[in-house]
């Protein structure tokens, strides 16, 4: 069984939570929205190329859709793509599907209230604010996670960016003034997983919302990219955290 190192979670003081995928199950019906934008973003600039909302999940999951519409532009030859009136509406797009179909998760509210007793929590997110504001009160997350400790690639850097460039942890950082060692990241994603690890953050994996065909794959991603431990749920992540915390070393039972 792997274990974490009890000096680097000792540490830790703050919880830096990345959104999607990860607080609430929107991956998929997100690509759902997405896909149709992200076609028709396609077709305007001359590529036949059409993705399915599963292909484009694949292709796409850990980045925003400026970088994903580009990265797809330029693989089909076309590089001077303006993707920018896009972006604004595949946001539109996917903020209203999300705000109509997230719900409530009882166990990841519960599991996030018994940590924040202990760590301070913080969202950082490829996604727009927009976004994610519109996906925290669908899902009762706004108490926990209120605005201003919520930090967007897409909206709170001087230019917008994504994972896994490190920017936006490195931001969070500066604005909660703590050192990237302090703030424990948890990542679904191999791109979060890599912006955190490169901002020095350490970071944890979290299964709970993919598919149950892709987790043995994505696990081992995960701790390919630099993830400490891989958690099924948010309170395996209590578990593991809160003993270590009090002084107790604990192991990840994989």
């Amino acid at each position: 069984m792997p274990t974490v190192p009890p000096t680097l979670l000792a540490q830790v003081t703050h919880l830096l939570c990345d959104a999607d995928g990860n607080l609430f199950p929107s991956e998929e019906p997100a690509f759902d929205a997405s896909a149709e934008v992200t076609n028709a973003f396609l077709a305007s600039v001359g590529i036949d190329r059409r993705y399915t909302a599963t292909e484009l999940r694949i292709a796409a999951t850990g980045m925003n859709f400026r970088t994903t519409a580009r990265t797809l532009a330029e693989q089909a030859g076309v590089h001077d793509a303006d993707v920018e009136p896009w972006v604004a509406e595949e946001r539109r797009a996917v903020t209203e599907h999300l705000a109509r179909t997230l719900q409530p998760h009882p166990p990841t509210l519960a599991a996030l209230g018994t940590l924040a007793e202990h760590l301070e929590l913080a969202v950082v997110s490829s996604s727009a604010l927009a976004r994610l504001a519109a996906c925290f009160t669908a899902t009762g997350l706004d108490e926990l996670l209120p605005p201003e400790r919520r930090y967007s690639a897409e909206d709170s850097l001087p230019v917008p960016t994504s994972k896994p460039d490190p920017a936006v942890y490195a931001h969070a950082c500066v604005q909660l003034s703590i050192a990237p060692e302090q703030g424990l990241a948890v990542e679904d994603a191999v791109a979060g997983v890599r912006s955190a690890v490169a901002a020095g953050c350490p970071v944890v994996g979290n299964l709970l919302f993919v598919l149950p065909e892709e987790r043995d794959e994505r696990a081992a991603a995960l701790l390919a990219a630099g993830a400490l431990a891989v958690v099924s749920s948010w309170s395996e992540l209590a578990d593991l955290v809160l003993p270590v915390l009090a002084g107790r070393p604990v192991e990840v039972a994989r």
